[in-house]
Protein backbone atom coordinates (compact mmCIF):
# COMPACT_ATOMS: atom_id res chain seq x y z
CA UNK A 1 0.00 0.00 0.00
CA UNK A 2 2.74 2.30 0.74
CA UNK A 3 4.91 3.77 -1.86
CA UNK A 4 8.97 3.99 -2.25
CA UNK A 5 9.41 7.25 -0.23
CA UNK A 6 8.55 6.14 2.65
CA UNK A 7 10.44 2.84 2.74
CA UNK A 8 13.81 3.63 3.96
CA UNK A 9 12.58 4.48 7.10
CA UNK A 10 10.08 1.46 7.50
CA UNK A 11 13.53 -0.76 6.99
CA UNK A 12 14.30 0.93 10.15
CA UNK A 13 11.50 -0.54 11.62
CA UNK A 14 12.77 -3.92 11.61
CA UNK A 15 15.64 -3.28 13.67
CA UNK A 16 13.57 -3.49 16.77
CA UNK A 17 15.11 -3.07 20.87
CA UNK A 18 14.74 -4.67 23.79
CA UNK A 19 11.97 -3.91 26.17
CA UNK A 20 13.17 -2.00 28.90
CA UNK A 21 11.72 1.60 29.80
CA UNK A 22 14.74 3.58 29.86
CA UNK A 23 15.49 4.26 25.81
CA UNK A 24 18.32 1.68 24.27
CA UNK A 25 19.44 0.91 21.24
CA UNK A 26 20.06 -2.55 21.66
CA UNK A 27 18.61 -3.98 18.05
CA UNK A 28 18.92 -7.32 18.25
CA UNK A 29 15.78 -8.04 21.22
CA UNK A 30 11.99 -7.38 20.15
CA UNK A 31 9.75 -4.69 21.39
CA UNK A 32 6.60 -6.42 23.60
CA UNK A 33 3.40 -7.13 20.97
CA UNK A 34 0.29 -4.97 21.58
CA UNK A 35 -2.96 -6.92 21.95
CA UNK A 36 -4.90 -8.29 19.17
CA UNK A 37 -8.10 -6.49 20.12
CA UNK A 38 -5.93 -3.77 19.54
CA UNK A 39 -6.46 -4.24 15.67
CA UNK A 40 -9.95 -3.09 15.91
CA UNK A 41 -9.64 0.34 15.10
CA UNK A 42 -7.58 -0.80 11.88
CA UNK A 43 -10.77 -3.64 11.33
CA UNK A 44 -13.66 -0.70 12.18
CA UNK A 45 -11.75 1.66 9.20
CA UNK A 46 -11.30 -0.99 6.59
CA UNK A 47 -15.45 -1.70 7.38
CA UNK A 48 -16.23 1.99 7.30
CA UNK A 49 -14.48 2.05 3.91
CA UNK A 50 -16.11 -0.84 2.74
CA UNK A 51 -19.63 -0.26 3.99
CA UNK A 52 -20.55 3.24 4.63
CA UNK A 53 -20.86 4.00 0.81
CA UNK A 54 -23.15 1.36 0.05
CA UNK A 55 -25.62 2.68 3.08
CA UNK A 56 -28.04 4.89 2.01
CA UNK A 57 -28.62 7.01 5.00
CA UNK A 58 -24.52 7.33 5.08
CA UNK A 59 -23.60 7.28 1.76
CA UNK A 60 -23.92 10.97 0.62
CA UNK A 61 -22.41 11.84 3.88
CA UNK A 62 -19.12 9.79 3.39
CA UNK A 63 -18.56 11.08 0.08
CA UNK A 64 -17.50 14.46 2.07
CA UNK A 65 -13.75 14.29 2.71
CA UNK A 66 -13.88 16.05 6.18
CA UNK A 67 -16.32 13.55 7.16
CA UNK A 68 -13.76 11.37 6.00
CA UNK A 69 -11.23 12.53 7.76
CA UNK A 70 -13.29 12.54 10.87
CA UNK A 71 -13.78 9.32 10.75
CA UNK A 72 -10.41 8.70 10.12
CA UNK A 73 -8.69 10.49 12.83
CA UNK A 74 -10.99 9.06 14.84
CA UNK A 75 -10.10 5.56 15.00
CA UNK A 76 -6.51 7.27 14.87
CA UNK A 77 -7.36 9.01 18.35
CA UNK A 78 -9.10 5.28 19.84
CA UNK A 79 -5.26 3.50 19.10
CA UNK A 80 -3.32 6.70 20.71
CA UNK A 81 -5.49 6.36 23.18
CA UNK A 82 -5.15 2.26 23.56
CA UNK A 83 -1.02 2.89 23.32
CA UNK A 84 -1.41 5.39 25.81
CA UNK A 85 -3.52 3.50 28.77
CA UNK A 86 -3.73 0.11 28.25
CA UNK A 87 -0.58 -1.26 26.23
CA UNK A 88 1.73 -0.49 29.36
CA UNK A 89 4.90 -0.93 27.33
CA UNK A 90 7.41 1.57 25.17
CA UNK A 91 7.76 1.67 21.50
CA UNK A 92 10.29 1.62 18.75
CA UNK A 93 11.02 4.92 17.31
CA UNK A 94 11.52 4.04 14.21
CA UNK A 95 14.21 7.02 13.29
CA UNK A 96 15.96 6.89 16.17
CA UNK A 97 15.56 2.68 17.21
CA UNK A 98 15.01 3.64 20.87
CA UNK A 99 12.89 2.70 23.32
CA UNK A 100 10.10 4.64 24.58
CA UNK A 101 8.98 4.76 27.99
CA UNK A 102 5.17 3.73 28.14
CA UNK A 103 1.93 6.16 28.37
CA UNK A 104 1.81 9.12 26.65
CA UNK A 105 5.67 8.77 25.17
CA UNK A 106 4.50 5.63 23.46
CA UNK A 107 1.40 7.15 21.61
CA UNK A 108 3.76 9.99 20.48
CA UNK A 109 5.80 7.77 18.95
CA UNK A 110 3.42 6.10 17.11
CA UNK A 111 2.67 8.70 16.13
CA UNK A 112 5.72 9.91 15.18
CA UNK A 113 5.81 6.21 13.49
CA UNK A 114 3.04 6.67 11.40
CA UNK A 115 2.72 10.66 10.55
CA UNK A 116 6.79 11.47 10.23
CA UNK A 117 7.91 8.55 8.85
CA UNK A 118 5.11 7.07 6.97
CA UNK A 119 2.12 9.60 6.15
CA UNK A 120 4.15 12.39 4.96
CA UNK A 121 6.53 10.73 2.97
CA UNK A 122 3.60 8.49 1.07
CA UNK A 123 1.18 11.38 0.57
CA UNK A 124 4.65 13.88 -0.72
CA UNK A 125 5.47 11.61 -3.49
CA UNK A 126 1.63 10.82 -4.35
CA UNK A 127 1.08 14.40 -4.49
CA UNK A 128 3.95 15.49 -6.31
CA UNK A 129 3.38 12.70 -9.29
CA UNK A 130 -0.58 13.57 -8.93
CA UNK A 131 -0.18 17.31 -9.88
CA UNK A 132 3.13 16.50 -12.36
CA UNK A 133 1.08 14.13 -13.89
CA UNK A 134 -2.14 16.31 -14.09
CA UNK A 135 -0.19 18.64 -16.82
CA UNK A 136 0.59 16.12 -19.38
CA UNK A 137 -2.28 16.13 -21.80
CA UNK A 138 -2.68 13.64 -24.59
CA UNK A 139 -4.95 15.09 -27.46
CA UNK A 140 -6.43 13.02 -30.13
CA UNK A 141 -9.59 11.20 -31.03
CA UNK A 142 -8.52 8.43 -29.39
CA UNK A 143 -11.81 5.87 -28.99
CA UNK A 144 -11.67 2.87 -26.47
CA UNK A 145 -12.31 -0.10 -28.38
CA UNK A 146 -10.96 -3.43 -26.76
CA UNK A 147 -7.55 -3.03 -28.75
CA UNK A 148 -6.63 0.09 -27.68
CA UNK A 149 -7.61 -0.21 -23.49
CA UNK A 150 -5.58 -3.38 -23.83
CA UNK A 151 -3.03 -1.45 -25.56
CA UNK A 152 -2.86 1.43 -22.94
CA UNK A 153 -2.84 -1.17 -19.96
CA UNK A 154 0.46 -3.25 -21.81
CA UNK A 155 2.30 0.46 -22.34
CA UNK A 156 1.56 0.44 -17.99
CA UNK A 157 2.75 -2.89 -17.47
CA UNK A 158 6.01 -2.10 -19.71
CA UNK A 159 6.48 1.46 -17.52
CA UNK A 160 5.51 1.04 -14.28
CA UNK A 161 8.76 -1.25 -13.29
CA UNK A 162 10.99 1.92 -14.71
CA UNK A 163 9.07 5.15 -13.26
CA UNK A 164 6.93 3.10 -10.67
CA UNK A 165 3.51 1.80 -10.46
CA UNK A 166 2.09 4.99 -9.02
CA UNK A 167 3.87 7.21 -11.75
CA UNK A 168 2.56 5.02 -14.63
CA UNK A 169 -0.96 4.96 -13.20
CA UNK A 170 -0.94 8.85 -12.70
CA UNK A 171 0.39 9.15 -16.35
CA UNK A 172 -1.86 6.77 -18.01
CA UNK A 173 -5.31 6.92 -15.99
CA UNK A 174 -6.34 9.96 -17.83
CA UNK A 175 -5.43 8.78 -21.38
CA UNK A 176 -7.55 6.04 -20.72
CA UNK A 177 -10.33 7.59 -19.18
CA UNK A 178 -10.48 10.10 -22.16
CA UNK A 179 -10.78 7.25 -24.41
CA UNK A 180 -13.65 5.54 -22.96
CA UNK A 181 -15.54 9.20 -22.19
CA UNK A 182 -18.68 7.85 -24.17
CA UNK A 183 -18.71 4.21 -23.50
CA UNK A 184 -21.55 2.86 -20.63
CA UNK A 185 -19.17 -0.27 -19.41
CA UNK A 186 -15.91 1.33 -18.26
CA UNK A 187 -15.32 0.37 -14.49
CA UNK A 188 -13.87 -3.08 -15.52
CA UNK A 189 -11.40 -1.41 -16.88
CA UNK A 190 -10.55 0.33 -14.32
CA UNK A 191 -10.18 -2.39 -12.53
CA UNK A 192 -8.02 -4.32 -14.50
CA UNK A 193 -5.95 -1.02 -14.85
CA UNK A 194 -5.63 -1.00 -11.00
CA UNK A 195 -4.25 -4.95 -11.95
CA UNK A 196 -1.74 -4.47 -14.17
CA UNK A 197 -0.19 -0.62 -14.32
CA UNK A 198 -1.16 -0.33 -10.35
CA UNK A 199 0.73 -3.58 -9.25
CA UNK A 200 1.88 -6.29 -11.52
CA UNK A 201 3.71 -4.41 -14.36
CA UNK A 202 6.20 -3.00 -11.27
CA UNK A 203 8.17 -5.61 -10.09
CA UNK A 204 11.44 -5.43 -12.36
CA UNK A 205 13.41 -3.11 -10.48
CA UNK A 206 13.02 -1.80 -7.09
CA UNK A 207 11.85 1.44 -7.81
CA UNK A 208 9.05 -0.23 -9.27
CA UNK A 209 7.45 -0.92 -6.20
CA UNK A 210 8.14 -0.16 -2.39
CA UNK A 211 8.67 -3.66 -1.52
CA UNK A 212 11.51 -4.02 -3.69
CA UNK A 213 13.18 -1.07 -2.98
CA UNK A 214 13.17 -2.63 0.66
CA UNK A 215 15.07 -5.56 -0.47
CA UNK A 216 17.40 -3.41 -2.69
CA UNK A 217 18.33 -1.12 1.01
CA UNK A 218 18.61 -4.68 2.86
CA UNK A 219 21.39 -6.19 -0.15
CA UNK A 220 19.63 -7.05 -3.10
CA UNK A 221 21.36 -6.71 -5.89
CA UNK A 222 19.75 -3.81 -7.87
CA UNK A 223 19.30 -5.80 -11.01
CA UNK A 224 18.26 -8.98 -9.30
CA UNK A 225 14.50 -8.26 -9.83
CA UNK A 226 14.85 -8.79 -13.48
CA UNK A 227 15.21 -12.39 -12.88
CA UNK A 228 11.09 -11.75 -11.84
CA UNK A 229 10.75 -11.37 -15.55
CA UNK A 230 9.18 -14.82 -16.68
CA UNK A 231 6.90 -14.32 -13.63
CA UNK A 232 6.16 -10.28 -14.56
CA UNK A 233 5.48 -11.27 -18.25
CA UNK A 234 3.38 -14.85 -17.81
CA UNK A 235 1.31 -12.39 -15.21
CA UNK A 236 0.77 -9.46 -17.34
CA UNK A 237 0.10 -11.38 -20.40
CA UNK A 238 -2.31 -13.46 -18.28
CA UNK A 239 -4.18 -10.38 -17.17
CA UNK A 240 -4.48 -8.39 -20.82
CA UNK A 241 -5.79 -11.85 -21.95
CA UNK A 242 -8.32 -11.65 -19.81
CA UNK A 243 -9.20 -8.14 -19.96
CA UNK A 244 -9.15 -8.13 -23.85
CA UNK A 245 -11.76 -11.24 -24.15
CA UNK A 246 -13.84 -9.77 -21.02
CA UNK A 247 -13.64 -6.12 -22.89
CA UNK A 248 -14.48 -7.30 -26.20
CA UNK A 249 -17.62 -8.94 -24.93
CA UNK A 250 -19.09 -5.64 -22.92
CA UNK A 251 -17.97 -3.53 -26.32
CA UNK A 252 -20.32 -5.74 -28.09
CA UNK A 253 -23.35 -4.28 -25.50
CA UNK A 254 -22.14 -0.91 -26.04
CA UNK A 255 -23.99 1.86 -28.63
CA UNK A 256 -21.59 1.55 -31.48
CA UNK A 257 -23.13 4.54 -33.39
CA UNK A 258 -22.79 6.71 -29.87
CA UNK A 259 -18.91 5.58 -29.28
CA UNK A 260 -17.61 5.54 -32.57
CA UNK A 261 -19.73 8.82 -34.08
CA UNK A 262 -16.57 10.73 -35.53
CA UNK A 263 -15.93 13.81 -33.56
CA UNK A 264 -17.16 17.36 -34.63
CA UNK A 265 -13.56 18.85 -34.91
CA UNK A 266 -10.59 16.18 -35.80
CA UNK A 267 -7.89 16.45 -33.32
CA UNK A 268 -4.36 14.91 -34.57
CA UNK A 269 -2.57 13.06 -32.03
CA UNK A 270 -0.33 14.93 -30.33
CA UNK A 271 1.37 15.44 -26.34
CA UNK A 272 1.00 18.75 -24.28
CA UNK A 273 3.11 19.35 -21.44
CA UNK A 274 5.77 17.15 -22.22
CA UNK A 275 8.29 19.35 -19.94
CA UNK A 276 6.51 17.43 -17.06
CA UNK A 277 8.27 14.08 -17.84
CA UNK A 278 11.14 16.60 -16.67
CA UNK A 279 9.63 17.03 -13.62
CA UNK A 280 8.63 13.50 -13.23
CA UNK A 281 11.92 12.40 -14.26
CA UNK A 282 13.49 14.19 -11.27
CA UNK A 283 11.18 12.66 -8.35
CA UNK A 284 11.84 9.20 -9.20
CA UNK A 285 15.54 10.68 -8.53
CA UNK A 286 14.62 11.91 -5.54
CA UNK A 287 13.23 9.13 -4.40
CA UNK A 288 15.98 6.69 -5.75
CA UNK A 289 18.94 8.73 -4.66
CA UNK A 290 18.08 10.98 -1.60
CA UNK A 291 17.42 8.29 1.65
CA UNK A 292 18.45 10.07 4.54
CA UNK A 293 20.05 6.62 5.55
CA UNK A 294 22.75 6.35 2.66
CA UNK A 295 25.00 8.46 1.46
CA UNK A 296 23.53 10.56 -1.47
CA UNK A 297 25.99 8.98 -4.59
CA UNK A 298 29.20 11.25 -5.96
CA UNK A 299 29.07 13.53 -2.87
CA UNK A 300 31.41 11.82 -0.43
CA UNK A 301 29.48 10.62 2.02
CA UNK A 302 26.94 13.43 2.02
CA UNK A 303 23.28 12.30 3.75
CA UNK A 304 20.07 14.22 2.48
CA UNK A 305 18.41 15.49 6.14
CA UNK A 306 15.23 14.43 6.93
CA UNK A 307 12.13 15.51 4.78
CA UNK A 308 15.04 17.18 2.33
CA UNK A 309 13.77 14.50 -0.24
CA UNK A 310 9.73 15.27 0.17
CA UNK A 311 10.58 18.71 0.34
CA UNK A 312 12.36 18.77 -3.47
CA UNK A 313 9.36 16.84 -4.08
CA UNK A 314 6.68 19.25 -3.19
CA UNK A 315 9.17 21.92 -5.02
CA UNK A 316 9.12 19.91 -8.49
CA UNK A 317 4.72 20.21 -8.15
CA UNK A 318 5.11 23.57 -7.32
CA UNK A 319 7.41 24.38 -10.21
CA UNK A 320 5.03 21.92 -12.78
CA UNK A 321 2.05 24.47 -11.37
CA UNK A 322 4.13 26.92 -12.13
CA UNK A 323 5.31 25.87 -15.73
CA UNK A 324 2.16 23.98 -17.10
CA UNK A 325 -0.12 26.33 -19.02
CA UNK A 326 -3.89 26.67 -17.20
CA UNK A 327 -5.42 25.06 -19.89
CA UNK A 328 -3.87 21.91 -19.87
CA UNK A 329 -5.02 21.06 -16.79
CA UNK A 330 -8.59 22.81 -17.60
CA UNK A 331 -8.21 20.12 -20.22
CA UNK A 332 -7.61 17.29 -18.00
CA UNK A 333 -10.17 18.41 -15.50
CA UNK A 334 -7.41 18.78 -13.00
CA UNK A 335 -8.60 19.47 -9.40
CA UNK A 336 -7.47 18.37 -6.06
CA UNK A 337 -10.89 15.83 -5.00
CA UNK A 338 -9.30 12.50 -5.81
CA UNK A 339 -5.53 13.37 -3.35
CA UNK A 340 -7.27 14.90 -1.24
CA UNK A 341 -9.78 11.95 -0.50
CA UNK A 342 -6.68 9.20 0.15
CA UNK A 343 -4.77 11.94 1.86
CA UNK A 344 -8.14 11.96 4.67
CA UNK A 345 -8.35 8.51 4.65
CA UNK A 346 -4.85 7.22 4.54
CA UNK A 347 -3.55 9.53 7.63
CA UNK A 348 -5.92 6.97 9.90
CA UNK A 349 -4.78 4.19 7.97
CA UNK A 350 -1.67 4.29 9.02
CA UNK A 351 -2.11 5.29 12.64
CA UNK A 352 -4.25 2.36 13.03
CA UNK A 353 -1.88 0.22 11.31
CA UNK A 354 0.84 0.91 13.85
CA UNK A 355 -0.62 -2.20 15.98
CA UNK A 356 -1.37 -4.74 13.56
CA UNK A 357 2.27 -4.16 11.92
CA UNK A 358 3.78 -4.52 15.40
CA UNK A 359 1.75 -7.69 15.79
CA UNK A 360 3.41 -9.08 12.79
CA UNK A 361 6.89 -8.24 13.70
CA UNK A 362 6.66 -10.28 16.46
CA UNK A 363 5.17 -13.39 15.40
CA UNK A 364 5.82 -13.52 12.09
CA UNK A 365 8.92 -15.86 12.01
CA UNK A 366 6.76 -18.42 14.20
CA UNK A 367 3.55 -18.63 11.85
CA UNK A 368 5.42 -21.93 9.95
CA UNK A 369 6.35 -20.37 7.32
CA UNK A 370 8.97 -22.66 5.22
CA UNK A 371 8.65 -23.28 1.20
CA UNK A 372 8.43 -20.80 -1.18
CA UNK A 373 4.52 -20.85 -1.68
CA UNK A 374 4.00 -20.58 1.81
CA UNK A 375 6.21 -17.45 1.45
CA UNK A 376 4.07 -16.39 -1.57
CA UNK A 377 0.22 -16.63 -0.03
CA UNK A 378 1.65 -15.66 3.26
CA UNK A 379 3.10 -12.04 2.23
CA UNK A 380 0.09 -11.74 -0.58
CA UNK A 381 -2.64 -11.96 1.89
CA UNK A 382 -1.10 -9.75 4.43
CA UNK A 383 0.05 -7.32 1.68
CA UNK A 384 -3.59 -7.03 1.08
CA UNK A 385 -4.84 -5.30 3.68
CA UNK A 386 -1.51 -3.83 5.03
CA UNK A 387 1.25 -2.23 4.12
CA UNK A 388 3.07 -4.44 1.75
CA UNK A 389 6.57 -2.56 2.63
CA UNK A 390 6.88 -3.83 6.40
CA UNK A 391 5.05 -7.19 5.58
CA UNK A 392 7.90 -7.58 2.96
CA UNK A 393 10.64 -7.33 4.87
CA UNK A 394 8.70 -9.13 8.39
CA UNK A 395 9.06 -12.44 5.94
CA UNK A 396 12.15 -11.30 4.49
CA UNK A 397 13.82 -11.68 8.18
CA UNK A 398 11.57 -15.05 8.45
CA UNK A 399 13.19 -16.41 5.46
CA UNK A 400 16.46 -15.29 6.44
CA UNK A 401 16.52 -17.17 10.09
CA UNK A 402 14.69 -20.53 8.55
CA UNK A 403 16.92 -23.63 7.39
CA UNK A 404 18.05 -23.03 3.86
CA UNK A 405 19.27 -25.23 0.89
CA UNK A 406 20.22 -23.54 -2.68
CA UNK A 407 21.44 -20.05 -3.54
CA UNK A 408 20.86 -17.39 -1.08
CA UNK A 409 20.41 -13.81 -2.15
CA UNK A 410 21.23 -11.29 0.59
CA UNK A 411 21.13 -14.14 3.28
CA UNK A 412 17.47 -15.48 2.00
CA UNK A 413 16.74 -18.49 -0.08
CA UNK A 414 16.11 -17.06 -3.25
CA UNK A 415 13.32 -19.15 -4.46
CA UNK A 416 11.64 -17.59 -0.55
CA UNK A 417 13.25 -14.22 -1.88
CA UNK A 418 11.25 -14.68 -5.22
CA UNK A 419 8.13 -15.99 -3.29
CA UNK A 420 8.08 -12.78 -1.02
CA UNK A 421 8.58 -10.51 -3.60
CA UNK A 422 6.00 -11.56 -5.94
CA UNK A 423 3.30 -11.87 -2.94
CA UNK A 424 4.31 -8.17 -2.20
CA UNK A 425 3.87 -6.62 -5.29
CA UNK A 426 0.94 -8.69 -7.07
CA UNK A 427 -1.38 -9.34 -4.10
CA UNK A 428 -1.30 -5.79 -3.47
CA UNK A 429 -3.86 -5.30 -5.91
CA UNK A 430 -6.23 -7.54 -4.30
CA UNK A 431 -8.04 -5.17 -2.61
CA UNK A 432 -8.51 -1.19 -2.70
CA UNK A 433 -5.82 -0.20 0.18
CA UNK A 434 -3.44 -2.83 -1.09
CA UNK A 435 -1.05 -0.36 -2.80
CA UNK A 436 -1.24 3.70 -2.49
CA UNK A 437 -2.13 4.10 -6.64
CA UNK A 438 -4.80 1.37 -6.35
CA UNK A 439 -7.20 4.08 -4.04
CA UNK A 440 -5.61 7.32 -5.82
CA UNK A 441 -7.45 5.82 -9.33
CA UNK A 442 -10.52 4.62 -7.75
CA UNK A 443 -11.25 8.03 -6.93
CA UNK A 444 -10.07 9.71 -9.97
CA UNK A 445 -12.00 7.03 -11.83
CA UNK A 446 -15.35 8.35 -9.50
CA UNK A 447 -14.66 12.00 -10.38
CA UNK A 448 -14.67 11.60 -13.73
CA UNK A 449 -18.43 9.96 -12.97
CA UNK A 450 -17.38 6.46 -13.63
CA UNK A 451 -19.52 3.89 -11.26
CA UNK A 452 -16.57 1.89 -9.18
CA UNK A 453 -17.53 -1.18 -7.18
CA UNK A 454 -17.83 -0.92 -3.71
CA UNK A 455 -14.42 -2.26 -1.41
CA UNK A 456 -15.79 -5.88 -1.69
CA UNK A 457 -17.74 -5.26 -4.88
CA UNK A 458 -14.20 -4.66 -6.04
CA UNK A 459 -12.97 -7.64 -4.10
CA UNK A 460 -15.46 -9.98 -6.01
CA UNK A 461 -12.94 -9.01 -9.66
CA UNK A 462 -9.34 -9.74 -7.08
CA UNK A 463 -10.62 -13.07 -6.08
CA UNK A 464 -12.67 -14.04 -9.64
CA UNK A 465 -9.53 -13.01 -12.01
CA UNK A 466 -6.48 -12.65 -9.54
CA UNK A 467 -6.76 -15.76 -6.82
CA UNK A 468 -6.87 -18.44 -9.77
CA UNK A 469 -3.94 -16.47 -11.63
CA UNK A 470 -1.89 -16.64 -8.24
CA UNK A 471 -3.03 -20.62 -8.12
CA UNK A 472 -1.26 -21.04 -11.64
CA UNK A 473 1.51 -18.91 -10.92
CA UNK A 474 2.53 -20.86 -7.29
CA UNK A 475 2.04 -24.32 -9.38
CA UNK A 476 4.21 -23.55 -11.82
CA UNK A 477 7.01 -21.11 -10.71
CA UNK A 478 7.14 -21.81 -6.49
CA UNK A 479 6.40 -25.69 -6.33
Amino acid sequence: MNLIADTSAQLDATHLVSTTEQPHTDQHAHAEPPAFYSVIPFALLLLCIAFLPLIHKTEEWWEHNKNRLLVAVSLGLVTLLYYTFIYGHGVVDHGTHELSAPGIPAAIVVLKNAILVEYIPFIALLFSLYVISGGIAFNGNLVGRPRLNTAILAIGAAISSFIGTTGAAMLLIRPLLKANAKRDYVAHTIIFFIFVVCNTGGCLLPIGDPPLFLGFLRGVPFTWTLNLWPMWLAMNLCLLAVYFIYDTIRYKKENREKVEAPPEIIEPFALRGGLNFLWLLLVIFCVALLDPSKPVPYTNGWHAPHFFREVCMFGLAGISLLTTPKSIREQNSFNYDAILEVAALFVGIFICMQAPVQILNVYGGSLGIDAPWKFYWATGSLSSFLDNAPTYVVFFETAKAAPTAGPEIAGVNELALIAISLGSVFMGAMTYIGNGPNFMVKAIAEKNNIRMPSFFGYMIYSCIVLLPLSILLTFVFLL
